[in-house]
């Protein structure tokens, strides 16, 4: 394949009008090369999200990720602020922290130097014969991390627009759920054999749900209802009316905030280029994502209750109930989507029309050109 091919198929794909769109060609999916330029232009610039804030509640609380080949570690400092530091020791190089946790420092595994919760050296055992060494040169780079209604977020790029900036239509239109009080209860990670893109496009959409999703939320979710605007500049939208399949899925009856349909209507929102959140009126759940070559996807996977919920007496059984709910529906995206990167890895494999529920895939398409490919999408951003 010419390194060529996937962008020249993606531009005409992308160029195509709404009403005759079709799904992105699979040499944007299954490209090595195509996924090298998406590092670049994507994942090197952007803001990835890593969780939520009250998740790293207490000093020393911290995440480990890696972003675009850079290891990072989130933590909450002893002064209370969220930080992102390289997470590479500035002596042999070995990565410092691995998953989540708490700690007091830093201690490299491999020969003990330690830094404090500020990225500055503490202790390096055996270094006072070697004249060159201060301590006090070493302190580890510090990674740009913002919060935004309760999440954090980071990039590689020094340059790139605050969060807020970037979001402020969409903080606008979510204002009534007040998602900044959410509370995370849960927060996973996990690889996935599929490409990032076909799980970000399975989120962003329901037409899927009554399908793949017969024996979980399916049923209660009514496509006839559901409405599709438009995506903007970061992020593309949608709205459906659910009967709740948990209590949780509508408002707790507490809830003085969300009033008339608010309380029954859950928001499917896409932050580009990879953060995925469901909001309803009761709980939330999301996925952040980064690809791991073609072929497979990580994802941090969190979710947790609206403090209405948080406050009710049955707050753990109901944080019980939305795990277990959300992990057999983990396990029919997983089916699905891996599904999908199989087929559209097939010689004989073509992509088909898009329905009108699919519209968030068609902004999302636009998206990825762009980025990318330089292609135009300024006249999408009229309504912004």
């Amino acid at each position: 394949m010419s390194p060529d091919q996937p962008v020249a198929e993606l531009l005409a794909a992308a160029a195509r009008p709404l009403e005759d769109a079709r799904a992105m060609p699979p040499s944007v999916y299954t490209s090595p090369g195509f996924l090298q330029r998406e590092i670049e232009t994507i994942f090197s610039r952007e803001w990835l999200c890593v969780g939520r804030s009250s998740g790293l509640a207490n000093p020393g609380d911290y995440v480990t990720c890696d972003l675009a080949g850079q290891p990072v570690v989130v933590l909450r400092d002893r002064e209370g602020q969220i930080r992102a530091f390289s997470n590479v020791c500035l002596h042999r190089m070995s990565t410092l922290l691995e998953g989540s946790g708490n700690a007091r420092v830093i201690v490299c595994p491999y020969h003990a130097w330690t830094y404090g919760l500020d990225g500055k050296l503490r202790g390096a055992p055996f270094m006072a014969q070697t004249t060159g060494f201060c301590k006090h040169d070493y302190a580890l780079p510090e990674i740009r991390c913002e919060e935004w209604l309760g999440w954090i977020y980071i990039t590689l790029d020094r340059d790139r627009p605050a969060v807020a900036s970037e979001l402020g239509a969409l903080e606008r239109m979510i204002a009534p759920y007040r998602m900044e009080n959410y509370v995370e209860c849960f927060r996973e990670t996990h690889v996935w054999d599929t490409n990032w893109k076909v799980l970000a496009e399975n989120f962003m959409e329901s037409y899927h749900l009554p399908v793949c999703h017969a024996d979980t939320v399916g049923g209660h979710s009514k496509l006839e209802e559901m409405e599709c605007p438009p995506g903007l500049r970061a992020f593309n939208y949608h709205w459906i009316t659910k009967e709740a399949s948990l209590a949780i899925g509508n408002a707790h009856p507490s809830n003085t905030r969300l009033e008339g349909h608010w309380r029954k209507t859950t928001a499917l929102l896409t932050l580009y280029p990879s953060h995925l959140i469901t909001l309803t009126p009761g709980y939330f759940w999301y996925l952040s994502l980064h690809p791991k070559g073609t072929g497979q996807v990580a994802i941090t996977f969190g979710g947790g209750l609206s403090p209405e919920f948080m406050e009710d007496p049955k707050a753990q059984n109901y944080v019980a109930s939305l795990k277990a709910l959300l992990d057999e529906v983990n396990l029919e995206d997983r089916g699905c989507t891996e599904k999908v990167f199989r087929g559209l890895s097939a010689g004989s494999a073509r992509p088909g029309h898009l329905s009108y529920l699919e519209r968030p895939i068609y902004d999302f398409m636009q998206y990825i050109a762009e980025r990318t490919a330089g292609f135009d999408r300024s006249f999408a951003l009229a309504a912004e």
